[in-house]
């Protein structure tokens, strides 16, 4: 029965106390068993007892010497071998035979009796593979100097015993194996809370993917680790249920890196990297389905990995060496625990196929340095912040500190005359109105012509114009007042209110160009109008310009002038936040509405805008048609000339559709290659005849991308009208998909009307 994970974790913690509190006379120290062996290739015969005839001197020549009881020479295909071995004296109170793993199943004979099997004999003494356990063998007391003999068979590329060989007794045994495993679980879960937190914190930033894929290696590596740990048993006792575990983390530590390495690259990229992380994606899933249903051998899919991820190894290498430079520091120590990592997982590999004697390779230490590396680049992430949170909070305390200092100068100028008192009052009240009639408008240009009609009698008796900045970055006069019959000042000078930054200006006729500024009362005083845009951050949109002298006289003294100045500043601010809301609310909605790649009108305009035509055509009875349409081969055009050839020739279609439709016509991209187009007043023969002109306009139109000419795209059309192909509006969308259908398959480049 399986023991839950806890016990685990207490028995570590156990064993830890038990190894500095047993002494170590009360226990005898493991003996390994490392001399003395013999092989014999192929099966032994079995006589009509069902014993194995072992009889040295029935076969003495047969019998070779070995100095481990694993890969003898001259294998030659060879899957059976017998070993053998005198075991050796010891001083053993319940004495077992530890062996770390057998390749793959083995019989153990003494005395004549089968005392150990793991894994099924057929007849002809082979059998399929039931995992990589490690072993414990009971010994009578009475074993020493007896032969011991061990019938193994492999198919595998290693056959016979691997890794240590001990006697020892059996209370020595857990605490053997336990030791064994606790800085592997250690390191693995570690790596397993540092996988979680990438995790986290991944999908905290919008599904980052670099912090996914360290996730991913993080926690492949934790699972391969603790299902390859000898004390995984005394969780699950199913050798099978961890040697899949541990394949499949094993099999996904390339898929994280190439994942890691194919972002990081970025625009950089090579199109190996993402087909060499799906082809070990798809050796993952293809060798462990294959085997859980029994088509092949979990042990024959590892070594066909090996070759492939030593060959993914040099690839990586081959990519990453020239880029490195343009790596980030962090990314470079993240690339050189990996390398740590791999090197280790390569040593193991060759270890496990018998190319380099037995050793305990460290895993679990190359995985412990990837761990930390990302803990180390998570502090120094994390002490950045903390110093751009201090450097901003100290910004903050400032700006605070400024802005009191503002508010206790406009608390002593509190006695103020009466009448600008007043005067403040009244366009406080006038510019809580104009607030609120701006805040029902959908667009710039509405609020602005409000502007024009309402800043003058706002600012009244002060004279003033306004100017707003035109597609040139120049600013255009709107509106003067106060100046009667006669014209402004052509070039006045320009001070800004509240010594802002010089948004200065020379005026030449009715627009402004750029020029050096002074901050007097003298001239004009420019209040400039910010507007916070989506898509370039805030800007300059408007200009209030106001006379100095007729600031000065409303304000009566020099520091009732200041205090208008504030108002006045404080008024045009709180303007430019509700024209920042308006110009935002005006953005979203155009880009809820916009496809980014094309410029067309998307899907949700589409299905939006075809309900209220429908209803317009039943309600005035006019014909409205529809084509869908959709580019031939768009598939192949990306696979041959990439992605990003793919979009400009998407951008190119769409300048063709464009130019092909006007007025009340709307196109817009229904999703991938496929448009739509509503024809509201068409019948279907108009409807036809625009869709076959489309289709020769784009069997013209020559597709290039980087000064390469990349050929023709050619275009299938489906056509729908009411009331010509349905009595209901409704269904001309469907109709015209069916005929889209039809054209496409039909030959392609064609065009299909659609008849209910």
């Amino acid at each position: 029965m399986p023991r839950p994970a806890f016990l685990l974790h207490i028995l570590i913690i156990l064993s830890t106390i038990l190894c500095g509190l047993v002494p170590v006379a009360t226990v005898a120290a493991p003996q390994p068993l490392t001399e003395g062996w013999e092989y014999r290739w192929g099966d032994l015969p079995f006589n009509t007892g069902g014993t194995p005839d072992w009889a040295p001197t029935q076969q003495p020549e047969q019998w070779h010497a070995i100095g481990f009881p694993s890969n003898p020479p001259d294998r030659n295909g060879r899957d059976q071998v017998w070993y053998r071995v005198t075991l050796p004296a010891g001083d053993f109170q319940e004495p077992v035979l530890y062996i770390l793993s057998i390749d793959l199943i083995t019989q153990v004979w003494l005395d004549g009796k089968n005392i150990y099997q793991y894994g099924t004999f057929d007849e002809e003494g082979r059998g399929k593979f039931e995992g990589w356990p490690w072993h414990k063998i009971a010994l009578p007391e009475d074993y020493e100097n007896k032969v011991l003999y061990f019938r193994v068979y492999s198919g595998y590329t290693d056959i016979g015993l691997w890794g240590e060989i001990s006697i020892m007794d059996h209370s020595e045994l857990m605490l053997h194996i336990l030791k064994s495993s606790l800085k592997d679980l250690f390191v693995a879960g570690f790596s397993l809370l540092v996988a979680m937190l990438a995790l986290i914190f991944s999908m905290l930033q919008g599904g980052r993917k670099t912090l996914s894929s360290i996730a991913l290696f993080a926690l492949a590596s934790s699972v391969m680790l603790v299902a390859e740990s000898q004390a995984s048993l005394l969780i699950v006792p199913n050798a099978l249920f961890w040697n899949y575990l541990a394949a499949g983390g094993y099999y996904l530590l390339p898929v994280a890196l190439w994942l890691m390495l194919d972002q990081w690259l970025g625009d950089r990229r090579s199109p190996a990297t993402s087909l060499i992380w799906k082809l070990h994606l798809g050796y993952v899933v293809g060798s462990l389905s294959l085997a859980l249903i029994g088509v092949v051998e979990l042990s024959s899919t590892y070594p066909p990995f090996d070759v492939l991820l030593l060959l993914s190894f040099t690839a990586m290498g081959v990519l990453t060496v020239p880029r490195l430079r343009f790596f980030s520091g962090e990314q470079k120590l993240l690339v050189l625990a990996c390398c740590i990592f791999g090197a280790l997982l390569v040593v193991d590999m060759a270890v496990a196929h018998g190319m380099l004697p037995w050793v305990e390779v460290p895993i679990s230490i190359g995985l412990l340095v990837f761990s930390l590396s990302v803990v180390l680049i998570s502090f120094w992430h994390y002490a950045s912040t903390q110093q751009a949170l201090q450097k901003l909070t100290v910004t903050l305390e400032q700006q605070v500190a400024e802005r009191t200092e503002k508010a206790e100068t406009l608390l002593q100028r509190e006695q103020v005359r009466a009448g600008l008192l007043t005067f403040e009052n009244e366009k406080s009240r006038a510019l809580v109105d104009v607030i609120a009639q701006l805040q029902t408008y959908g667009s710039l240009n509405q609020a602005f012509h409000l502007l024009v009609e309402i800043l003058p009698a706002l600012c009244s008796p002060i004279k003033g114009m306004i100017y707003r900045r035109t597609g040139k970055g120049s600013y255009e006069r709107m509106v003067s007042w106060g100046y009667g019959d006669t014209r402004p000042k052509l070039a006045p000078v320009i001070a800004n209110a509240y010594d802002f930054p010089g948004l200065s200006r020379l005026i030449s006729g009715s627009v402004i160009d750029a020029e050096a500024a002074s901050r007097s009362l003298q001239g004009l005083v420019s209040f400039p109008i910010n507007v916070e845009f989506a898509s370039h951050g805030s800007a300059p949109e408007s200009l209030l310009l106001l006379e100095g002298e007729s600031i000065r006289s409303s304000g009566h003294t020099d520091s009732g002038a200041a205090r208008l100045l504030s108002s006045l500043n404080l008024a045009v601010e709180r303007i430019g936040v509700t024209l920042s809301g308006i110009s935002l609310r005006e953005e979203l909605q155009r880009f809820s509405y916009e496809d980014a790649l094309t410029g067309l009108k998307n899907r949700r305009y589409f299905d939006q805008l075809f309900e209220h035509e429908m209803a317009v055509a039943l309600r005035k009875g006019s014909a409205l048609s529809l084509l869908l349409l959709d580019i031939d081969h768009f598939k192949h055009f990306n696979d041959s000339h990439g992605h990003e050839a793919g979009d400009a020739a998407l951008r190119a279609f769409a300048a063709v559709l464009e130019s092909r439709f006007r007025g009340s016509d709307v196109v817009c991209r229904y999703g991938g290659e496929e448009f739509v187009v509503i024809l509201p007043g068409s019948d279907m023969a108009g409807a036809r005849e625009r869709a076959e002109q489309l289709c020769e306009a784009a069997r013209k139109e020559p597709m290039t991308f980087e000064g390469n000419n990349l050929g023709y795209l050619t275009i299938s059309i489906g056509v729908a009208a009411w009331p010509n192909s349905t009595g209901e509006p409704g269904k001309l969308f469907k109709l015209a998909d069916e005929a889209l259908y039809r054209a496409k398959t039909g030959g392609r480049d064609n065009v299909e009307v659609a008849s209910e």
